[in-house]
């Protein structure tokens, strides 16, 4: 039950999931939007039209017409823009008093400052028995700077010793961190998580044998080391991240600067621009990788740019400005698929796509679409395959999988790290008396 008492019914959310195709909703997760049929030209609730896709025979059944089989509809239908959503809704000012479905709801909202969430009295445990709700105030803090939270957990002090950070510790704070026994004792740590990367432009390094140098080349322990040794990082060697059904372990290019050498023997090779966002952790990234590919003789000059200026040339421009580009992928459901098509698939490049390194191969975007269509225990073995088979072409260089590292205060308890996706869990969290 919401909590203003109404019952939670299919028809909202179809509701929820109509307007996200709103213009003024724009953004986020929005695989469904293609998936869904007959959604072409459609804009949202707001002047009276549905979608024809999303029946509700009645209260409790919502049936889904899709433009294809799809294994991770699943997955898909877990996302946030099937939370229910009751119709008649103002979209610009709903997201500061939403409607609680679940076991709080918004009791103040300060934008850009603080949200102050409280028991939604509509909640009952007896009938979810995945979130154990145990506190009865949660405030979530905005715009704080990482390296300030970082330090008042550390310090454990006050109302700080009940709060957490929702952001990672960053890799030059990780030393501190372990270096003080207190802070150590409240550091949680995931397992091997998001992708960091070097994609190579294909479009511009055309020679696969280069490819294949640069990835010899590349000293991943130095990458791993940028990021804070092995508390910061994994050494990879696939594209389908640790943890997710499918992922098979395979070494196709491991570091050797002779395999390198050989590779480039006698192959021209003009200056390389690594295109790289200009935050600490994606300059020593790059760094890392400049160092290790003059080790073989390539001239390298890192593009330091802001955020944006990053997204503008890696997945919108044309690939103009850049040669390899220091990125990263964390998927955002655990599925290879999700691994996969957003970097490899050629409908990925530009208008916003992830794939970075503009590989385009008809074959492989065959391969993805086939299993695609299976359920994730038959695509298993074709994922894996399809791995390997798109580094025979080395457009991606795995660099390493991203260990995540939260602080949380002496008096928060139950706090963990996902395997995925590596962040805290939520949904058990408590306080100490």
């Amino acid at each position: 039950m919401a909590e203003d008492g109404s019952a939670i019914t299919s028809a909202q959310i179809k509701h929820g999931i109509e307007r996200t195709f709103a213009d003024s909703l724009s953004g986020g997760l929005g695989y469904h939007k293609a998936l869904l049929a007959g959604t072409k030209g459609y804009t949202g609730p707001y002047q009276g039209k549905h979608l024809a896709s999303v029946e509700t025979p009645d209260a409790r059944t919502i049936v889904f017409h899709l433009t294809k089989p799809y294994g991770d509809w699943p997955w898909i239908a877990s996302t946030p823009a099937f939370s229910p959503v009751p119709a008649g809704d103002n979209p610009a000012t709903y997201t500061r008093k939403p409607v609680a479905s679940g076991p709080y709801r918004v009791a103040e909202y300060k934008q850009g400052v603080s949200a102050t969430l409280k028991r939604n009295p509509r909640w009952s445990a007896s009938t979810d028995t995945i979130r154990t709700a145990l506190p009865d105030t949660i405030v979530v803090s905005m715009g704080q700077d990482e390296s300030v939270a970082s330090q008042r957990l550390i310090a454990d002090s006050g109302a700080d010793r009940n709060a957490f950070g929702a952001d990672r510790v960053a890799a030059a704070q990780l030393a501190q961190v372990t270096g003080n026994p207190s802070a150590r004792s409240r550091l949680a740590t995931a397992s091997a998580g998001p992708l960091h990367y070097l994609a190579i432009n294909v479009e511009r390094v055309t020679d696969v044998d280069v490819r294949r140098a640069i990835s010899h080349a590349v000293d991943k322990k130095a990458v791993q080391a940028a990021l804070g040794g092995s508390l910061g990082a994994a050494v990879a060697s696939t594209y389908i991240t640790p943890g997710v059904p499918g992922r098979q372990e395979y070494d196709l290019y491991p570091t050797s600067t002779s395999k390198a050498e050989q590779l480039l023997k006698g192959r021209k090779v003009g200056k390389l621009v690594l295109l790289t966002a200009n935050d600490d952790a994606s300059v020593a990234i790059a760094q890392a990788v400049q160092q290790s590919l003059q080790k073989v003789g390539l001239t390298v000059t890192i593009s330091p740019v802001e955020d944006d200026t990053w997204t503008e040339r890696a997945t919108q421009g044309n690939g103009s400005a850049y040669d390899l580009a220091i990125s990263a992928w964390n998927p955002d459901y655990p599925s290879a698929n999700a691994n996969l098509q957003p970097l490899f698939a050629s409908s990925e490049i530009g208008s916003g796509g992830y794939n970075v390194s503009r590989y385009r191969k008809p074959e492989v975007d065959k391969l993805l679409a086939s299993a695609a269509a299976l359920s994730v225990s038959e695509a298993k073995s074709q994922w894996a395959a399809i791995d390997k088979r798109i580094a025979q072409d080395a457009p991606v260089v795995p660099l390493v999988y991203r260990r995540n590292s939260f602080l949380h205060g002496s008096g928060v308890s139950n706090f963990f790290v996902n395997p995925f996706p590596s962040y805290p869990n939520y949904l058990t969290l408590g306080v100490t008396a």
